[in-house]
């Protein structure tokens, strides 16, 4: 058995070493936790803060796709031709599901054939020399010795190299993409994509507003799917706007006037092409404005004509029902042109307007 001696000196010193040893513990300890305290802190607000540097905003996306554009200036292609592509395959990729979504800022994809060549054994080949033996298209645009796929600027010098062998005209530009798409829907979308952006200098032309001036009585509902009788049984593609004969009709979007005229169903109506790939159909109108004519650019807020109640019948027919707009949206998506309801988007137009004028 072990017994532990001691004298009240060495009692006394022992007593003061453990005395401040506690103290040092308790000061170690609540440094200890304050240390803990901030970085559970930092934890908590580091997933924000990177998750801000890692979301750009609206303007900084648009910004750095300008930058692919423009930067291939020395093959003579217009940016608006880049952009008008990139635009319509992203607009295509939005509404199908059988198409991958590219997630980056470019949405132009090539297939695998394309990109390597048909003949090349290895379909996701990005070595440049191999590529280009086995008569791929796909080319190493940022000099880093891969020509990928996944790469941005590997993926908009191999579409603006592409284009620089028909040359840099609109007939040229035409040509280009019906020998890539073999479409003439295509063709014409994609047409009126580059003639907007060439015409706003921008590829920011998301802005809309309602059809009807909101100072203007009005009245409109969810009428999408009713039945219809005239013409034959079918449903109603869009949303009546009831309005006074003479109300101004607007355009609520940018867009280039594709159809301008009568329709036996509709009357005197106008079609409009926006850069997403919809056709916003104006019909019953009582009169057309006089300054707009087919090939037109338009924006939101251009007038386009007057609420009637034209159409059901043979050119001129009126008054078989009360005065209204009828406005409906068909989305295009590559193989055909579909109607979706566009009471949604009528309703946060409106919202937007009657903001705008307070």
């Amino acid at each position: 058995m072990i017994v532990l001696c001691c004298t009240n000196a060495t009692y006394e010193i022992v007593k003061f070493g453990y005395s401040n040893c506690r103290k040092e513990v308790h000061l170690l300890s609540r440094r200890l936790i304050f240390l803990l305290t901030l970085l559970l802190l930092w934890s908590f607000t580091l997933p924000t803060a990177t998750f801000a540097n890692e979301d750009p905003t609206k303007e900084e996306i648009l910004q750095q796709r300008m930058s692919y554009y423009v930067q291939f200036d020395e093959l003579l292609i217009p940016w608006h031709f880049l952009a008008a592509i990139d635009q319509y395959e992203r607009n295509l990729q939005s509404v199908r599901s059988d198409i991958p979504k590219r997630e980056s800022y470019i949405a132009i994809q090539f297939s695998d054939e394309y990109w390597a060549g048909a003949l090349n054994p290895v379909k996701e080949d990005t070595i440049p020399e191999t590529i280009s033996y086995f008569g791929g298209m796909g080319l190493d645009g940022d000099g880093d010795g891969i020509a990928s796929p996944k790469d941005d600027e590997d993926v908009i010098f191999s579409m603006a190299s592409y284009l620089s062998k028909f040359g840099s005209t609109d007939e040229d530009f035409k040509l280009a993409l019906w020998e890539y798409y073999r479409s003439e829907e295509a063709v014409n979308q994609i047409t009126t994509i580059s003639t907007l952006y060439r015409h706003y200098k921008t590829t920011d032309l998301d802005a809309h507003t309602f059809p009807i001036p909101v100072r203007n009585d009005y009245s409109f509902r969810g009428t999408w799917g009713d039945n219809r009788g005239w013409g034959g049984r079918r449903i109603h593609e869009g949303t009546d706007i009831f309005a006074g004969y003479g109300t101004p009709v607007l355009s609520t979007s940018y867009g280039v006037v594709e159809v301008k005229g009568w329709n036996q169903f509709g009357g005197w109506r106008i079609g409009i092409r926006d850069n997403h790939n919809s056709y916003h159909y104006y019909a019953h109108l009582g009169s057309f404005h006089k300054e707009i004519e087919v090939g037109d650019i338009v924006e939101p807020g251009t007038v386009l004509g007057y609420v009637g109640s034209s159409g059901y019948g043979k050119e001129g027919t009126s008054g078989k029902f009360p005065p209204h707009l009828h406005y409906g949206i068909y989305k295009f998506n590559g193989r055909t042109e579909w109607a979706f309801d566009p009471y949604p988007s009528l309703l946060q137009w409106e919202r937007q307007a009657k903001k705008a004028k307070q």
